[in-house]
C-alpha cells in the first residue's frame, strides 16, 4: 500500500490536480493518436475520445496483452477497460514482470511470491484472460536489470502471441516513484515497435516480426489523457478482480476486516452490506475506486472521472493508435488511366 501514496498531501490539496489529470491540448491530440485507431462506439468530446461499449464482438480475432509489474496494478487502474475489450472479442494475456517478493502476505519470501502468484492468476481469471506469463524479476529492483534483456523477452512474446493492443503503465508518465513501473513501461514501449523490426533474428525460426500498434497507457501521476473509457457495464468485474487479490493492495478482505472490526465495537456501516462477501466488494467499489481513491490508489475516483464526461464509471488513458495512411485516399482522388 505504501508504494501507492506517492503524491504528498500538500500536492493533493493544492492547485495541481487539474493540471495533473487534465486532458491534452488540441495540438497534442493528433500527435498522440487520439483520433486514429478509434474503437467502435467512440465519440469526440473536446480533446478527449470517449470510448463506449459496443454490441457484438467487433474485436474478434485480435490479441490483447495486459502488462503489469505487480499483481494488483491492472486490477486497480485498468481492469474495467480490459474487461470491456475482452467482452468485445479480444483474446487476452497477462504479462507480469516482477515476482512480487518484496510485498504481500507470507511468513517467508517464498510464501509471499506464491501468494502473490495465486492472486495474479485469480485476477487474470476474473478478467477473462487466457494465460499469465511471469517474467520473475525482483520486486522494486527492476532498475538494476539490463533493459535490453526485458525488451528481448517482451519482443518474443509480442511476436509469439501476435499482440495487437497493450495495456500498461505510461512510459511518459511523470513523477512515478516505483522503478518497476517505469522500467516496465519503457521496456514495453520499446519492445512493441521493435517486435516488428529485424531485431533478434534468431526468433524467426519460430515466430515472425509483428508490431504492436495500439496502446492504452495509464499512470499514477501526471500524464496526457486523450481517451476515457466507459466502464459502467464492467465496474463489477473490476471490483471482483480486486477482491480476489488477497495478498496485497487495498482490496482483498479489507471490507470484511473493517466490518468485523466495527461489529466488535457495536457499530456498522450500511454501505458495507450484511456479510463479508458483500463487505469486501462494496468497500472496493465505494472506497477504493471512489471515495478514497486518491489515498488508496493515487488517482482520481473512477466515478468522478465518469461524471466529468456524462458516464457512471470511467477509466482514463494516454491512448496511441495506428495512424492511417493518406496514400490510398490520394491515389483514389488523383490516379488516372494510362
Amino acid at each position: 500500500m505504501e508504494r501507492r501514496k506517492f503524491i504528498s498531501k500538500s500536492m493533493l490539496t493544492g492547485a495541481m490536480l487539474p493540471t495533473v489529470y487534465g486532458s491534452l491540448t488540441g495540438a497534442s491530440v493528433a500527435a498522440d493518436g487520439a483520433k486514429s485507431g478509434s474503437s467502435p462506439g467512440s465519440t469526440q468530446q473536446g480533446d478527449v475520445v470517449i470510448e463506449r461499449p459496443v454490441a457484438g464482438r467487433p474485436h474478434e480475432g485480435k490479441v490483447l496483452a495486459v502488462i503489469q509489474p505487480h499483481c494488483d496494478d491492472i486490477a486497480l487502474f485498468a481492469a474495467g477497460t480490459v474487461a470491456k475489450l475482452i467482452s468485445e472479442g479480444y483474446t487476452g494475456y497477462m504479462i507480469q514482470t516482477s515476482n512480487d517478493d518484496a510485498t504481500g502476505v507470507g511468513n517467508t519470501v517464498a510464501e509471499q511470491i506464491l501468494n502473490n502468484e495465486i492472486s495474479t492468476n485469480a485476477a487474470a481469471k476474473a478478467l477473462g484472460l487466457k494465460k499469465v506469463y511471469n517474467l520473475g524479476y525482483r520486486n522494486h529492483r527492476m532498475d538494476e536489470y539490463n533493459i535490453q534483456e526485458i525488451k528481448g523477452r517482451l519482443i518474443f512474446l509480442f511476436r509469439l502471441l501476435k499482440v495487437d493492443t497493450v495495456v500498461c503503465y505510461d512510459p511518459w508518465g511523470h513523477y512515478e516513484e516505483n522503478p518497476d513501473h517505469y522500467v516496465t513501461a519503457k521496456a514495453v514501449e520499446a519492445a512493441r515497435w521493435m517486435a516488428g523490426s529485424y531485431d533478434y533474428p534468431e526468433h524467426f525460426d519460430i515466430v515472425e516480426r509483428h508490431s504492436v500498434l495500439e496502446r492504452y497507457y495509464f499512470a499514477r501521476g501526471p500524464q496526457r489523457v486523450n481517451r476515457v473509457v466507459d466502464i459502467s457495464n464492467f465496474i463489477d468485474t473490476k471490483v471482483e478482480s480486486n477482491a480476489v487479490i488477497t495478498s496485497q493492495g487495498p482490496g482483498g478482505h479489507a471490507g470484511s476486516a473493517l466490518r468485523n472490526s466495527l461489529a466488535k465495537n457495536g457499530k456498522k456501516l450500511d454501505i458495507l452490506g450484511s456479510d463479508d462477501h458483500a463487505a469486501d466488494r462494496n468497500y472496493i467499489k465505494h472506497f477504493v475506486l471512489d471515495q478514497d481513491s486518491q489515498y488508496t490508489r493515487g488517482v482520481p475516483s473512477d466515478r468522478e472521472i465518469g461524471k466529468k464526461y456524462g458516464l457512471e464509471w470511467a477509466e482514463q488513458f494516454h491512448y496511441i493508435g495506428p495512424d492511417p495512411s493518406n496514400i490510398p485516399g490520394f491515389v483514389n482522388e488523383h490516379a488516372t488511366n494510362t
